[in-house]
């Protein structure tokens, strides 16, 4: 049997009007074998299937892979670049958690732009930029958009180079040089050089899968190796237990909403939990040691170890980027499987947190323990300004104008630096972190103090002895 077949049938334009656009869809068969195409117009849609009449009517063969004409068939691997990078979102969005829709954005946006086929009537950078953005969102795209937005997608989806192009050497290394670049011509960061180039490559695995290009030319064209780096935790930004406590203990203090987040951020410090995963805490999640009334000091007392079973995290995405339209979805463990949780250790000093927490504050209906004045979860906007003010409370000036626990996630930093530093076992460390060993030990290599310190007496003895 061959690829080709005469028998084809052209059918009348469905119409289907949904809530938001009406789609008009050419159906056609052949060799009985159905293939459909949308279109947002009458126009568009007339045209096709005008081009699929002229093709039966001058005898000519039809692919039955593809449906198409053989002389459109031939034409398909000309699509462009534009047309082919909203295709591979599109096959990605489903499976893509919504932080990693966001990067394929962010990636695909710069590749885009250093692969216009031309800068006749180019429109502003800035609307240029947004119009991608909104492309690359398989949620957003077909929305209604303003006028200058609409012009941009309508000339993108006329001016990007055809994917084929990239299978020359000399544009496959322009494009590699282009998006190793900010805006302002400077060399962008080694972490979104990374991301971009895997996000290229995986595309033009799709190319290939879809039969725009013979072979990835990633894997054939000779570029500059690029070192990897390995971002290890700067040891100036781990506090101290003396530093860690004076932090937390400046919390409360901190407008309205700083009571409610001693707990939260002493989750980090002492549990090393992911902002994330603080987020999504319920009360079911913990398992408190018992608490004893201590009379001569006047406090409760608590001498056992419990256990918080994590099982969720809510990373703050942009609500364009998740299906539900919140910003704070619910996800499985970050480098798990959905169903796939972890336990941390809970030490009495945080088993105490939690318990002042429960004492002070009351529980959301669905058990989420941190909650906003509002209801819902804290934005990291309010925890960030929340513990910058704490620093500045604190701190010295020259010290808040240092690395010193800048950020929240710097105080899960500071709990793993103080197991492995505690002798606690590398394995277990990675257990309760939820780090794999390898990624620890790079990671935080330059925070094992007590390793240094030995090392350096060791050598000090030698040279004494000289």
């Amino acid at each position: 049997m061959t690829d080709t077949s005469y028998d084809v049938r052209i059918y009348a334009i469905d119409v289907y009007k949904g809530k938001r656009t009406t789609t008009h869809w050419v159906r056609w068969s052949v060799d009985r074998i159905p293939s459909k195409k949308a279109f947002r117009t009458a126009a568009l849609a007339n045209s096709f299937r005008a081009s699929l009449l002229s093709a039966a009517n001058r005898g000519e063969a039809f692919d039955r892979e593809t449906g198409l004409p053989v002389s459109m068939a031939r034409n398909a691997n000309t699509s462009s670049w534009f047309a082919f990078a909203c295709s591979f979102v599109d096959m990605k969005w489903r499976d893509a958690a919504p932080g990693q829709r966001r990067t394929i954005a962010d990636a695909l946006t710069p590749i885009t732009a250093a692969l216009l086929a031309t800068t006749r009537s180019t429109p502003d950078n800035a609307v240029l930029r947004k119009a991608m953005r909104a492309a690359f969102n398989t949620n957003r795209r077909d929305e209604r958009h303003s006028a200058d937005v609409a012009a941009a997608l309508a000339w993108l989806a006329q001016n990007t180079r055809p994917v084929s192009d990239l299978a020359k050497p000399d544009v496959l290394r322009s494009l590699l040089a282009d998006v190793e670049r900010k805006l302002d011509g400077k060399r962008a960061a080694p972490d979104t050089i990374r991301l971009r180039r895997i996000t290229l490559g995986s595309a033009l695995d799709y190319a290939v899968e879809q039969k725009l290009l013979d072979a990835n030319p990633l894997k054939e064209v000779t570029t500059k190796k690029r070192k990897t780096v390995v971002h290890q935790v700067d040891r100036r930004s781990v506090a101290n237990p003396v530093q860690a406590r004076t932090l937390l203990s400046a919390v409360p203090g901190i407008g309205r909403t700083g009571g409610k987040l001693v707990a939260f951020f002493g989750s980090m410090y002492y549990a090393a939990l992911r902002p994330e995963e603080a987020s999504a805490l319920r009360r079911n999640h913990i398992d408190l040691p018992p608490r004893v009334w201590d009379q001569e000091a006047g406090r409760w007392r608590v001498t056992e170890w419990g256990e918080i079973h994590l099982t969720t995290a809510a990373p703050e995405i942009g609500a364009e980027w998740t299906d539900s339209g919140r910003r704070n979805e619910e996800r499985g463990l970050k480098h798990r499987a959905e169903d796939e949780g972890r336990t941390a250790p809970c030490s009495p000093q945080l088993a105490l947190l939690f318990y002042d927490h429960f004492d002070t504050f009351s529980i959301a209906p669905n058990g989420l323990l941190f909650v906003a004045e509002r209801g819902g979860r804290i934005s990291s906007t309010t925890y960030g300004r929340a513990w910058a003010a704490a620093r500045e409370a604190v701190f010295t000036p020259e010290v808040v104008a240092s690395p010193l626990a800048k950020r929240p996630y710097d105080l899960r930093h500071a709990c793993v630096s103080t197991w492995l530093n505690a002798g606690v076992e590398a394995t277990r460390v990675a257990e309760w972190a939820g780090h794999s060993l390898g990624v620890l030990l790079r990671v935080y290599a330059k925070c094992l103090d007590g390793g240094e310190r030995i090392a350096r007496r060791r050598v000090q003895a030698l040279l004494d002895g000289m």
